[in-house]
């Protein structure tokens, strides 16, 4: 998922890091296609396995710590964000008109410091979230993401769309500054419906799944766990 170099030295860093999420359709039709038949669940993120099978780096500003490690006996990903932006993205094909429903579980040490707008570009960091990006295939512009943060400055159940991308990604507040740090909290977001309520697009397939934790903006530091990641018919 590289650009052109020279066309991402004219661009600013955190602009990149939209695009480089977002035109991931160009390359995702080579994706694995889960064919899921009965199965119940499809795995993304099997950290409890010590798994980090598919999920691959990419660097943005500096470099966030990703780490697999034990935390009350379970296995868990960790990351540490110290004024950094990079993630870890897997190309996994679903079908979410059998597996609509996303699941997961994270829990955040400590929330960002200071007052910043996360609707600006130069607020636009979050201690933890994850993006699903519907590929737009070759016609790449029609790429979207769903991006479920947990957020700072937001109300819980608050949407708007990314500052840097506004026409193809939207945030949704999943967690906000009323949620307990140091305390697992489980998700479960029907992927069908929120295409559909954001985009007004009804969307077969979704072609990756990415993780981030960031703080270029801020210039501060965060420490977050993720627990297993699956898609599940209901």
């Amino acid at each position: 998922m590289q650009l052109n170099h020279t066309f991402e030295m004219k661009l600013p860093l955190k602009l990149i890091k939209y695009i480089n999420l977002l035109i991931a359709g160009l390359y995702i039709f080579s994706s694995s296609f889960i064919h899921a038949g009965e199965q119940s669940i499809i795995p993304a993120g099997e950290f409890s396995q010590n798994k980090l099978d598919g999920w691959l780096p990419k660097k943005f500003v500096n470099e966030t710590s990703y780490s697999l490690i034990k935390v009350d006996k379970n296995r868990v990903l960790k990351a540490v964000s110290q004024n950094s932006a990079s993630g870890l993205i897997k190309k996994i094909r679903v079908d979410i008109k059998t597996h609509p429903f996303l699941n997961w579980s994270w829990k955040i040490e400590n929330r960002l410091a200071g007052t910043f707008n996360e609707k600006q570009k130069s607020g636009d960091d979050y201690a933890a979230r994850i993006y699903i990006v519907a590929s737009g295939g070759i016609t790449f512009w029609n790429t979207i993401a769903l991006n479920y943060v947990w957020s700072k400055n937001s109300a819980k159940g608050e949407t708007w769309p990314s500052a840097f991308a506004p026409e193809n990604s939207v945030m949704i507040a999943l967690r906000s500054s009323e949620a307990p740090i140091s305390t697992w909290h489980w998700e479960k977001q029907n992927l069908r419906d929120d295409f559909k309520k954001l985009f007004d697009k009804e969307i077969q397939f979704i072609d990756a799944v990415v993780l981030m934790s960031d703080t270029d903006n801020t210039q501060k530091e965060v420490t977050v766990y993720y627990g297993d990641i699956y898609f599940s018919k209901q």
